[in-house]
């Protein structure tokens, strides 16, 4: 089944030229399907790359999606055209009403910053108190899974002593939960963070299940065990050439970099990489929108989401404005 996206986004075309099915706004509204609602929050600065990385993740679901994009209206985004972001993104505010059978949060190049000096926080807090009462599932990445560890369970990220940069191995370490059903029990997967939540803070917070961890990276995934929160501390979105284009951005800025290990075909830039990702990574995105939003959300919204629960949460946002 399809992802529906708008007609001018421009994502579009190479999805199609990639045989990833996706239907216009126009040939949506003759199908009578109850569509998956799915907001992304791209707080990445390079959106358009973002968005492409992200509806090709969650195009091998046999559900059919319905992507919206929300942005930050706290931060001004210098990397993207004002004229994409006026098109196709809505700030939180016009979308605060809306409840969303799954939100995605993606990273952000501020993890050295503390959390609290990034200067829309204020904004991403009130987000993550309304995800608890108008989103069935939220699958937070990197900086977000980062952000949104501390700001449900107060545990802090700690500076690497080098940037953790390339391609690691992980072990399945829950195998019976849903999110990693088809995983191997050895999978690659990207990383590419100054910043790591700390191991045993995550295994130590009761309400916390780890599913997939490095010896050399740390924790891959975990989640809480409702299935409402999960953080992936990697990339599984990244395109084949994306740690590329990171590590040659930072080299031609004179900036301290090391090559990304377990990359390139012997560790030599000028090979093209292989992709060794991209099965777990599929895998990943639609055991998410399968077992935790899809089976988790019924036909109308109105059934989970009744009015004490949207009193709730308006008091809650209210409280943090």
């Amino acid at each position: 089944m399809p992802i529906k996206i708008k007609n001018d986004l421009p994502a579009r075309e190479i999805l199609e030229q990639e045989n990833i099915f996706a239907v216009d706004e126009n040939r949506a509204l003759h199908q009578d399907i109850r569509s998956l609602q799915i907001c992304i929050l791209n707080l990445m600065p390079l959106k358009e790359d973002t968005e492409l990385q992200l509806l090709r993740s969650m195009s091998n679901t046999p559900l059919q999606i319905d992507v919206s994009f929300m942005q930050m209206s706290s931060h001004h985004s210098s990397n993207t055209s004002p004229n994409h972001l006026n098109r196709f993104y809505h700030p939180f505010d016009e979308l605060k009403e809306n409840t969303y059978d799954g939100l995605i949060i993606t990273g952000a190049p501020v993890e050295q910053l503390d959390f609290e000096q990034v200067d829309y926080w204020d904004e991403l807090c009130r987000v993550f108190e309304w995800s608890k009462t108008n989103v069935t599932s939220t699958f937070h990445i990197c900086w977000g899974a980062q952000a949104g560890i501390y700001y449900h369970y107060g545990i802090d990220k700690k500076p690497l002593p080098e940037k953790r940069f390339g391609i690691y191995k992980h072990r399945v370490m829950n195998r019976k939960v849903p999110l990693v059903r088809g995983f191997d029990d050895v999978f690659s997967m990207p990383h590419s963070r100054h910043t790591e939540t700390p191991s045993q803070a995550i295994h130590d917070c009761e309400d916390l299940v780890v599913l997939a961890e490095s010896d050399v990276a740390g924790i891959f995934l975990c989640m809480n065990k409702s299935g409402s929160q999960i953080f992936a501390m990697g990339h599984a979105e990244y395109d084949r050439l994306t740690l590329d284009s990171e590590y040659k951005r930072d080299l031609s800025k004179g900036l301290d970099i090391k090559m990304p290990i377990n990359y390139y075909p012997d560790d030599n830039p000028e090979n093209v990489p292989d992709l060794l990702w991209r099965s777990h990574a599929n895998i990943l995105y639609t055991n998410w929108l399968n077992y935790y939003v899809y089976q988790n959300t019924p036909y109308q919204w109105g059934q989970i989401l009744d009015e004490e629960k949207r009193k709730l949460a308006s008091k809650m946002l209210t409280k943090i404005m």
